[in-house]
């Protein structure tokens, strides 16, 4: 099974659009995606360039409703 590892927030934007989401929508803390037909939100933090955790990632990846590896295979 293939590793998740720490991602640039500008490659989780990307590959949530692949999804159907839209954005990144600015406000708060964190940048928003939202999915236009569900309504679901997905905050994503992008804070000075910084990598987005493997944590936050598996978090994104069970709130999007998809495998690690259908997430892998997102390119």
């Amino acid at each position: 099974m293939p590793r998740l590892t720490p991602l640039k927030s500008e490659d989780v934007f990307y590959k949530l659009r692949q999804l159907g989401y839209v954005g990144p929508i600015p406000g708060g803390r964190h940048m928003r995606m939202v999915h236009p037909q569900t309504g679901k939100i997905i905050p994503v933090p992008a804070h000075g360039g910084r990598d987005v955790s493997v944590g936050l990632i598996r978090a994104i990846i069970q709130e999007v409703g998809i495998t690690r590896e259908e997430w892998i295979n997102l390119r």
